[in-house]
């Protein structure tokens, strides 16, 4: 079995705050440098409903009113942050070798949130990200260039986004 090298990981939060917020949903996805797909991963992590309430409040929330609804319909069917990082240190361990470097657009804030509540999985992740955004505040402010992902904040969708969008960037090497 080919081994992948990237972990593309896209995190649902209450909000930005990776003391006061917590993780609503998880997506990850293994790829080769190339960025084959090897495999995926999605889980739903069980949140306190007090929190939901008092966190998802704000103008982005209200902006995003139906990915709200959503997270918090399935919030109830969720699993312990514990048990998702279980599932996910399985998941690396079955498609990743040595080297497992995350990737993703902002994915500094995303580790943050894994070095908090996933510690075991930390551990596992090399100092190394791959940000897709880097690469976004360089096309966008020295060439004037602009890739339009939808927005859907919906972790799945963001890293296929995350995923096409290098992509693109890419195409400007060749």
């Amino acid at each position: 079995m080919k081994k992948a090298k990237l972990l593309w990981v896209d995190l649902e939060m209450t909000g930005l705050d990776p003391v006061e917020d917590r993780i609503l949903e998880v997506a990850a996805i293994a790829t080769d440098m190339e960025l084959n797909e090897i495999a995926r991963y999605e889980a739903v992590v069980k949140v306190d409903e007090e929190l939901i309430k008092t966190r998802m409040v704000g103008e982005f929330w209200e902006k995003n009113k139906k990915t709200r609804e959503a997270l918090e319909a399935q919030n109830a069917s969720g699993k312990a942050v514990g048990e998702v990082e279980k599932e996910l240190i399985d998941f690396v361990k079955k498609n990743f070798g040595k080297e497992v470097y995350l990737a993703g657009n902002s994915i500094h804030q995303d580790r943050k949130f894994i070095e908090r509540e996933m510690p075991e999985l930390n551990k596992l992740l090399h100092y190394r990200m791959l940000d897709v955004s880097a690469w976004k505040v360089y096309f966008e402010n020295a060439l004037g260039k602009k890739f339009i992902k939808p927005d859907h904040h919906r972790a799945l969708d963001d890293i296929q986004g995350s995923m096409e969008e290098l992509k693109w960037y890419l195409t400007f090497l060749k």
